[in-house]
């Protein structure tokens, strides 16, 4: 008898408010559950000094970025503070046909379509412990210019509104290894074995 195919992988998608600790969450669960990837996404924002395309994000200009929609290689992408973010469908299918979990840190809108796509993922907010922590820290990151910042508080409040609507886990993020060990555990009961 030849071996079985290697099963098929999961989704999850990650979303909450910018400055919630998304990123550092996602890096910490595929660290501790191994067989995961955190899919990379495509944007047209700047990159940062420390950034490496790759990395954080894949960075190209916005004809590029385009030339990617017009050949519909997006899984999902949105126009989020005046610049472009997407989702590799290659990326994303070659995972998990390889038998990956695949985690895609995406805004609310991202995730509401990739669900449509896939309805199995599961689906994860991460919320912050109160609105004033949330300024703190988006403060702190130093990333934004003070008009960029004001504006993703701002529309933090509506993204956190709509996640109640289409999210079927929500964590806060107080205590780092509190909330990775949360996530870790709604990946494991939902996909129904260890990753």
């Amino acid at each position: 008898m030849g071996k079985p195919d290697k099963a098929r992988g999961k989704l999850v998608i990650v979303s909450g408010p910018s400055g919630v600790g998304k990123g550092t969450i996602c890096a910490e669960v595929a660290k501790r559950l191994g067989n995961v990837l955190i899919s990379v996404s495509v944007t047209t924002r700047p990159q940062g000094k420390d950034e490496v395309s790759g990395r954080e994000y894949w960075f190209v200009s916005p004809q590029e970025f385009q030339r990617r929609i017009d050949e519909d290689l997006f899984l999902e992408y949105a126009e989020v503070f005046g610049h472009l973010y997407g989702t590799s469908k290659d990326e994303v299918e070659n995972a998990l046909s390889s038998g990956k979990t695949v985690i895609l840190e995406i805004d609310v809108q991202g995730g509401k379509r990739v669900k449509v796509i896939y309805p199995q993922a599961v689906m994860i907010f991460i919320l912050p412990p109160d609105q004033k922590e949330l300024a703190r820290r988006l403060s702190g990151r130093g990333r934004d210019e003070i008009e960029v910042a004001e504006k993703r508080l701002d529309g933090a409040g509506t993204e956190i509104a709509s996640a109640f609507q289409y999210y079927e886990h929500m964590v806060i993020n107080d205590d780092l290894n509190q909330a990775v060990s949360e996530v870790i555990n709604i990946i494991e009961q939902t996909i129904g074995e260890k990753v």
